[in-house]
């Protein structure tokens, strides 16, 4: 497929496709795709067009960790792109990095707002008083990987961002089309609607693959 995908090409790859897909990847690809199709028809509310891709990212790469931590999940969708990203021989994820949205990802890579520890400490929990020196190395980590075109480590250190933008919107934390931290919330949504529907592409063109057991599966 080239160009962007989205939902209606999607969809229509994967009827073609899905009686070769075993049932973990068929469940995951159906209800993300759900979600694609739902956040599309967001139109200029980037809240919600986050919400129902972020939705649509977790039926694509989670898995049932029974009661998982923060951690526990963060480190779920690393493996799921250490799987994603040599798929990619097209480079679309590599060009959509370093390319069409290298200024928002710096942005939000230099954001405290996005930044778990920032917040921790806010909160007053123990042993994050060195958010600030933790925040610095980390920002310093990221522009290395930029530097060096290294793929995985930018969209595993984005996505680590993003998540605490995901638990802002989902856990009440943030105000509907707030006027305060749109830019976030903005760049987010414009970097997940870019590369959710290539996760599900790549997900449909490699159905060998072992994409585990999905959240939740269908009981009748």
């Amino acid at each position: 497929m080239t160009g962007l995908p989205d939902y209606t090409s999607l969809k229509t790859k994967q009827r073609a496709l899905r009686d070769g897909f075993h049932e973990n990847l068929s469940l995951r690809v159906h209800r993300a795709l759900s979600w694609l199709d739902r956040a599309e028809q967001c139109g200029d509310d980037n809240d919600a067009r986050f919400i129902f891709l972020w939705i649509a990212f977790n039926a694509a790469y989670a898995e049932d960790l029974g009661e998982a931590t923060p951690n526990a999940a963060r480190s779920l969708f690393r493996d799921y792109f250490g799987k994603l990203v040599p798929l990619d021989t097209e480079k679309r994820i590599y060009n959509a990095l370093w390319h069409r949205f290298s200024g928002p990802i710096r942005l939000l890579l230099d954001n405290k707002f996005v930044y778990h520890r920032f917040w921790n400490h806010q909160n007053q929990l123990f042993g994050y008083d060195d958010w600030e020196q933790k925040f610095a190395a980390a920002r310093q980590q990221a522009q290395q990987a930029l530097a060096q075109q290294n793929t995985l480590a930018v969209l595993t250190t984005l996505f680590d961002r993003l998540y605490v933008l995901r638990n802002q919107l989902m856990h009440g934390g943030a105000t509907w089309n707030s006027t305060v931290n749109r830019s976030q919330v903005r760049d987010g949504a414009a970097i997940l609607t870019f590369l959710i529907p290539l996760f599900i592409d790549l997900m449909m063109n490699h159905p060998a693959l072992p994409w585990g057991r999905a959240h939740y599966p269908v009981i009748l």
